[in-house]
């Protein structure tokens, strides 16, 4: 296998077809030597969507990171995706990298890799924080690139439909009036363009990342923490955080310049 920044390993896949589950391990990103957490991937039958009834607080709380579902939706979800083990750290979980050479010359940068619909905080190249996005939808889809957290406010109504409030808004795009911010997410990108976020999420995003800073005349003086949004979702495939393979290798990050 191919060295990487991440720790990777081989996947150990087998299917129990006539229990309708898909087991699986995957390379951990925690840099203890040989440490991996293993999957598997239920069928959801009617007589298992309480999920409450099955999985504490704390493991429903990872069951909607590794499924990019919130609570209201991860009983609609037709498959799910459930650790073998339970971790009380949710970073054993992250599909990033613990260490982002790239950005260790940034105090703070936040990275939303849309094909496998998860952001990540990164301090000084170390991973602090991951979670589950919804990023756009096939009409409307998020862009990639690198962008600054402009300026945020507790909430706000959408432009688009007033009946849709925003809470913990982070916006990233002044012209098209895009933003990171608490929405509902469903298992897929729904987005109309922003980054959808879990609530919990959102409000920390809210209070961890600096916005920037005018002048006198209006213009930006010093923009604020550094956005990295990377590739496009693949809607004609199935979910890729459901692929062994996908797991087993992780989110590979590029490597970026920093405009001057």
């Amino acid at each position: 296998m191919p060295s990487r920044a991440y720790v990777g390993l081989v996947v150990i896949l087998s299917v129990a077809s006539q229990l309708g589950i898909a087991a699986f391990a995957a390379a951990s990103p925690d840099e203890r030597p040989g440490t991996t957490v293993r999957y598997h991937v239920e069928r959801l039958a009617d007589t298992a969507r309480d999920l409450s009834a099955r999985f504490t607080a704390a493991q429903r709380s990872i069951l909607e990171k590794l499924n990019r579902a919130d609570l209201v939706h991860l009983p609609r979800l037709a498959r799910l995706v459930v650790p073998s083990a339970w971790h009380e750290d949710d970073l054993t979980y992250s599909p990033f990298p613990v260490r982002y050479p790239a950005a260790t010359r940034l105090s703070k940068l936040l990275v939303v890799d849309q094909p496998s619909q998860a952001f990540a905080a990164y301090e000084e190249g170390r991973l602090v924080l991951w979670g589950p996005v919804s990023s756009g939808g096939r009409v409307s889809p998020s862009p990639d690139g690198l962008f600054h957290l402009n300026w945020r406010s507790r909430g706000r109504h959408s432009t688009v439909n007033p009946e849709w409030y925003m809470q913990w808004y982070f916006n990233f795009d002044n012209v098209r009036g895009l933003a990171l911010h608490a929405q509902a997410l469903p298992g897929y990108p729904a987005s109309h363009a922003c980054i959808r976020l879990l609530e919990r999420d959102a409000n920390w995003v809210h209070g961890w990342g600096t916005g920037w800073t005018l002048g006198g005349n209006g213009r930006i003086a010093e923009p604020g923490t550094h956005l990295l949004i990377v590739g496009q979702y693949a809607f004609a495939a199935p979910p890729p955080w459901q692929s062994p393979e996908h797991l087993a290798l992780g989110v590979e990050l590029p490597d970026f310049s920093l405009p001057k």
